[in-house]
């Protein structure tokens, strides 16, 4: 009870601050110097602020009751997360189909964002949104040198926008809440890939909506290519042993449709079902070989770690932006939202009829393994994969921007303000690198894990909390998970110029105003 209304009373408090803090903002755009950092009055403000609200917090002795369950409208207690239902592996896992190029003679894709409807039940239609077709996208792929043109096409009744989440290219290809596609509308970007091998993403992004347009099914997938990823020889055969896992928890109410406005919850919109690569109650069949799955956590805002059932340790060869210099040996991972990891696990040694799944840290099963007694290609994952550096350089480099998340619910910010399409926070110099320095500031109910995601760069984790970052970190990243008190430094060069959007992705955050914008000149 007590907790419940020191919620309510942070919530009113945050409610009366941010009004005054956005009715001060709004009078006028502001440019930021190029180091990044705020006035010190303005800072001094936030601060007083912060320290404000946390005071009529601990204050407070009344008692009252709010709506905070998981899957409510309230604050979501992100230490007793609702559980998944535990996949029976009825239903095979859907493989998204590869889209062809529409030209002979280059990479050309044309994308249209629609309305359909898809039978996750049986016999029922379930009312989605999709990428050339009802539910999710099928995959992109480019290979590093190519000139490539996407043609967009919005069939919503909406607006909408696409983002290539990972993807290094100009601001005005990047699909933020400033390229925005009316109903109807359509566009053509061109640009040149120039990053190397990786597993990235696109989804929309316009503002204030990204989260219940993700959560009705639009996202899909892009594989970059490099002559290095094929000289490896990793698993590689689509669909068979290199297998995509798009992971998402969705509500279905009683009629099996996805009703987002009455299970949206402000502090991250959590479900029961479990759906991997929009697949319900999913299993994959695999030989007698090394498979290779590509992990992306797609949900709005629940955090997935990742682990076989067994206990048997898998080996992780790639973080958001490419291949780790070596594999590492993992017995579980945890991505939080829109991060990803490419995993290598031997069923080689494995029994025909040993029940063996990916489960996450509750023991829930989420995709069983159904082994043939086929035995596959013997593939040995090579001692040197890339050859990922930090230089001493970096490591020295000064902190030339300062990033503060705090709050919950709708009353989330960074460095104390909310989203405001008309203010540059940052400005930075193409091809310069800079250290960012981003801390999550602890609230009264202990805070929460905020994901940290970049538009337009790849970037490399130098520390946490002043030590270096776990091994399997050590590689390009474009997000990554910031937990309550923890500080994490960055190095990040932007190659194209333009603005871009740094932001915690957990959508409804992200929607409510936990977003800022740099300028890259």
């Amino acid at each position: 009870m007590k907790k419940n209304l020191l919620v309510s009373l942070f919530s009113l408090m945050m409610v009366i601050v941010l009004s005054a803090c956005t009715s001060n903002d709004g009078e006028a755009s502001v440019e930021d110097t190029n180091n990044g950092k705020d006035s010190n009055e303005e800072m001094n403000m936030n601060e007083d602020n912060e320290n404000s609200m946390e005071e009529n917090m601990n204050n407070s002795s009344s008692e009252g009751e709010m709506n905070n369950g998981s899957m409510g409208n309230g604050h979501m207690d992100h230490d007793d997360v609702v559980s998944l239902i535990d996949s029976t592996g009825e239903n095979e896992l859907n493989i998204p189909p590869v889209l062809k190029s529409d030209s002979n003679k280059g990479t050309e894709y044309t994308i249209r964002a629609q309305k359909g409807e898809t039978e996750i039940f049986d016999g029922v239609q379930t009312k989605t949104y999709g990428y050339n077709g009802s539910f999710l996208g099928p995959m992109l792929q480019f290979e590093k040198g190519d000139t490539v043109k996407i043609n967009l096409i919005n069939e919503l009744n909406e607006n909408t926008t696409f983002h290539w989440h990972g993807l290094e290219v100009p601001g005005n290809d990047d699909g933020g809440p400033h390229n925005v596609l009316e109903p109807g509308e359509e566009s053509t970007i061109e640009f040149e890939v120039t990053q190397e091998a990786a597993t990235l993403w696109f989804h929309p992004h316009p503002e204030g909506k990204t989260s219940e347009q993700v959560y009705n099914g639009l996202a899909g997938l892009i594989y970059i290519e490099d002559q290095n990823s094929k000289n490896l020889e990793l698993p590689s055969e689509y669909g068979e042993n290199d297998i995509p896992l798009i992971f998402q928890d969705r509500v279905f109410d009683d009629e099996k449709q996805l009703n987002y406005k009455a299970t949206a919850n402000e502090d991250g919109t959590v479900g029961d079902t479990s759906l991997i690569n929009g697949t319900l109650n999913p299993k994959l069949t695999v030989d007698k070989e090394k498979v290779r799955l590509r992990l992306l956590n797609g949900s709005n805002a629940r955090n997935y770690t990742v682990k076989l059932n067994t206990g048997d340790a898998f080996v992780q060869v790639a973080t958001d932006g490419g291949f780790l210099n070596e594999q590492v040996s993992m017995q579980e991972i945890t991505l939080t939202p829109s991060e990803r990891a490419e995993i290598v696990i031997d069923f080689s040694q494995v029994k025909t009829n040993e029940e063996i799944a990916l489960v996450n840290e509750e023991g829930t099963t989420l995709l069983p393994f159904e082994i043939t007694d086929q035995t596959g290609k013997t593939i040995d994952i090579p001692d040197e994969m890339n050859d990922f550096s930090v230089t001493e350089e970096e490591k020295n480099l000064p902190v030339t921007k300062e990033i503060e998340l705090f709050g919950m619910m709708d009353m989330v910010t960074i460095n104390g303000k909310k989203f405001d399409p008309e203010r540059i926070d940052f400005t930075q110099e193409q091809g310069v690198t800079e250290v960012w320095e981003i801390y999550n500031k602890p609230d009264m109910m202990g805070g929460m894990i905020h994901p940290f995601h970049i538009h337009g760069a790849q970037f490399k984790i130098l520390s946490r909390n002043g030590e270096a970052p776990p091994e399997n970190e050590r590689g390009w990243k474009d997000s990554f998970s910031v937990a309550p008190d923890e500080t994490v430094k960055i190095a990040i060069q932007f190659k194209n110029k333009g603005i871009y959007m740094f932001h915690c992705h957990i959508l409804e955050h992200e929607d409510n105003g936990m977003m800022g914008q740099v300028k890259v000149e």
